[in-house]
Formats: structure tokens, sequence, C-alpha cells
């Protein structure tokens, strides 16, 4: 008998699943027609590139390679652990480029991007977005807009090629996002059955508390099939 956890991941696998379908078949026209509507054009206010304001910056798999040529100190696990076993280790789906003490971008120089044309997937698409979310009327819908009227020019004139390219681009990095979720789920799955391990709620707690706390904690990111051990700390 499967024990709770394992039930919870094979759950969790066919949600990604059902998300990824739905996303696949998501009409690009229509994505266009809401990019080309909104019309977003930076401002180069920075807000995107702190903490205070977008929480973290998530990294494809094709985006650490990318950054950690340029700064093998960039990278660091994604918050938001996904599970913890019994010996007090977290699981994580992937990597977040680390930010500066002041909370801003590691790679945010004088007002601008250092490492512009390498910049990670989720920095060129937004503020567009597609993913499932529940509303603020509660309601579970497609969120496309990141931010919307709290930086930035909107409504400004766009042609519809170029609409029609960041629609493209951004339904790419959801796919690619949501293959990388279930890639991670499958991977914890196996190392589980392997090692006979599941998340232990308790341990979360604690252990998350000695985080919050500033104390260090192991932490396993998924990247490219692998599990890869980091001592961590906020």
């Amino acid at each position: 008998m499967k024990n709770s956890s394992h039930k919870e991941i094979m759950r969790e696998i066919d949600s990604a699943s059902d998300e990824l379908q739905e996303l696949e078949a998501y009409p690009l026209e229509k994505l266009a027609e809401i990019v080309k509507e909104v019309g977003f054009e930076c401002e180069r206010c920075t807000r995107c590139c702190t903490k205070e304001y977008n929480d973290h910056v998530f990294l494809l798999e094709k985006d650490v390679d990318k950054v950690l040529a340029v700064d093998p100190d960039c990278i660091v696990p994604a918050p938001y652990f996904d599970f913890c076993d019994k010996n007090g280790i977290f699981y994580v789906e992937g990597y977040a480029l680390r930010y500066k003490e002041d909370g801003t971008c590691t790679f945010l120089k004088n007002g601008l991007c250092s490492i512009y044309s390498e910049r990670p997937s989720i920095c060129r698409i937004y503020p567009y977005m597609l993913h499932r979310e529940v509303d603020g009327e509660g309601n579970l819908d497609w969120r496309q807009v990141s931010g919307l009227n709290e930086h930035g020019y909107y409504h400004v004139e766009t042609d519809d090629e170029t609409s029609l390219d960041i629609a493209r681009q951004v339904k790419e990095y959801e796919t690619l996002y949501l293959k990388q979720r279930l890639e991670f789920f499958k991977t914890i799955l196996k190392h589980f059955t392997k090692n006979k391990l599941r998340h232990v709620q308790r341990q979360y707690d604690l252990r998350m508390r000695d985080f919050e706390n500033g104390r260090e904690v192991d932490v396993l990111v998924y990247h490219k099939g692998k599990l890869h051990l980091h001592s961590h700390k906020i």
C-alpha cells in the first residue's frame, strides 16, 4: 500500500499533467490578442528586479547554466520548499536567482540588468504569464498579466507580429515550467520509494522554523533529472 505522501505526489503529477494539456490547447492567437490589448512597455523602474515586489526569479533548467556561466554564486534553491523527509531534508523543484542584501537582483547594476542579453526566460516574458490561478472573485481561470497597472506603461501600440512572438515565448515558458515540475514530482516519487522515505509535515514545520530563524538547512534541488544537495540559509 502506498503511503499518503506518495499518493499526494501522484495527485500532483496528475494535476500538472492536466494543466499541461490545457496549456497546450490554449489558443496562441487568444494570448496574442491579450498581449496586444495590454500593450506593456518597460519604464525601467526596476521594481520587478526586487524581492519586495517580485518575491523571487524562478529559473528554468535552460536558464541555470547561462547564469552560472556569468556568476557561479548567483543561484539559490527556489523558496517555498515542496517536501521534507524524516531526516529534515527539504526538496524543491528548481533554482532561483540570488538577491543581494538590499533585496535587489544580483545582476542589477546602476539601475540596469548587467546580463540583459542572457537574462532568464521569466524576465524576457514579464509581465505576461499564463497559468491557472484563482482570481479575485474566487474563480479558477487563466492569469495573463502580473502587476497590472503597478509599473510600466500600458496600452502602448504593439504590432501583430510582436504580439504573436511574445505570446509564443510566454506559452513556451509556461510549457517548459510545467514539464520541469512534472519531472520533479516523478523524480521525488522514485527517490522516496527507493529510499523508503516520505514527506513528514512535522519535520517540515520544525525545520522551516529553524530556516526562518536564520539556521542553515539542507535542500535537495531538482535539476536535469537529478537532486543536488545544498546547504542553505536566509
